[in-house]
């Protein structure tokens, strides 16, 4: 259960960091970040999570928006899993985890 909840964890946090980088590239490279390769490599690895946001939210929303509601829902799922693991570590005494 610890790895599993650790992988998750981990992958919240790869995709946040990404996203982040994408959005701070998306402000410094302007209108010619759709040519700058690290942009595209962020987006690539950005690409399956805000493609599920867009079929889970309204069509109302944006398609410019759904790279920062993707961001925002990450942060909620990195933080049920945190405190999670914090539970399943206090819940079976283990000394690493304190």
């Amino acid at each position: 259960m610890l790895l599993f909840l650790s992988a998750v964890k981990l992958i919240c946090e790869i995709a946040l960091l990404a996203l982040l980088g994408q959005g701070v590239l998306h402000v410094l490279a302007g209108a010619k970040r759709d040519t700058n390769f690290f942009y595209q490599l962020l987006k690539t690895l950005t690409s399956p999570f805000t493609k599920v946001v867009r079929r889970i939210t309204p069509h109302q929303v944006a398609d410019a928006h759904v790279p920062l509601v993707a961001f925002f829902f990450l942060v909620i799922i990195w933080a049920v899993v945190t405190f999670e693991k914090i539970r399943y570590c206090v819940g079976v005494n283990m000394v690493g985890c304190r």
